[in-house]
């Protein structure tokens, strides 16, 4: 496997932007990531899944209950009035994007938002039976990933990668306290660069491999910090929408140092 950084074209760190709308009578926020040409993305996001050539990346928080059967034309319209254009990822969360949770290992950066309020196993026996909720409990789920690796990868290793990540996020539920794999609804987007060459794509993307082990190393320490700001978040419970978006609704890069 490789084992130096001889497939990284260059290392810049993402600039993603938080973003305000008014929805449901009360402003929402979303998070921004506009990487432009020369990023190919697998993900398991409702807009834009699978795995291509990806432009940008909306994760949109929502209101808890979220009724609308149409997710992927709601993020298109949200993209749309954000001025995206071309082949992306769309993401919804109720979780507070605000409180959004970020690491970086080796030039790999990890960016999450999380959400347990639905905490489950994925080979849970029960699992076919709906889950229902008292009116007004505060529920809100969805654990969100991006993962941007810096260097060309081929088509398995990034498929790899998006193993790893999900590894990764399993590992810290569990260290953080949580008695499962996830949510049912939780969704992963990792972004590598587009080689030049075939040749010039790092194969490897698993937990031991360079790249495979800094996103590991990342989104773990992403989704511990996550799930333990998510615990003190329902220990105080919801928070109180606002109208209207304010100036203080956006901001510039939510990857910010001392974050």
């Amino acid at each position: 496997m490789s084992t130096t950084d001889s497939f990284v074209p260059e290392q810049r760190p993402p600039v993603v932007l938080r973003r305000a709308r008014t929805e449901d009578g009360s402003c929402r926020h979303q998070l921004v990531w506009e990487a432009g040409p020369g990023w190919r993305m697998v993900s398991s996001a409702v807009l834009g899944g699978g795995l291509g050539e990806r432009a940008w990346v909306l994760n949109a928080q929502v209101r808890s209950g979220y009724s609308r059967m149409d997710p992927d034309r709601h993020l298109a319209e949200l993209a749309a009035a954000e001025g995206l254009s071309g082949p992306g990822v769309g993401l919804m969360t109720a979780a507070e994007v605000d409180d959004c949770t970020w690491s970086e290992d080796g030039g790999v950066v990890a960016l999450v938002t999380t959400g347990i309020g639905v905490p489950t196993w994925a080979a849970d026996p029960a699992a076919s039976v709906p889950v229902l909720f008292a009116p007004g409990a505060f529920v809100p789920g969805t654990i969100n990933i991006l993962a941007v690796v810096p260097a060309p990868v081929t088509d398995g290793g990034l498929v790899n990668l998006l193993a790893t990540a999900t590894e990764a996020k399993v590992q810290a539920l569990l260290e953080a306290g949580y008695d499962c794999s996830g949510t049912p609804s939780d969704a992963v987007c990792v972004a590598v660069r587009t080689p030049d060459t075939p040749a010039a794509a790092d194969p490897f993307g698993g937990p031991r491999s360079v790249w495979g082990s800094r996103l590991a190393r990342a989104v773990h320490r992403a989704v511990l910090d996550g799930a333990e700001r998510d615990r003190r978040r329902r220990d105080r419970g919801p928070a109180v929408p606002h109208q209207g978006p304010s100036p203080e609704c956006c901001r510039e890069n939510v990857l910010h140092v001392g974050r």
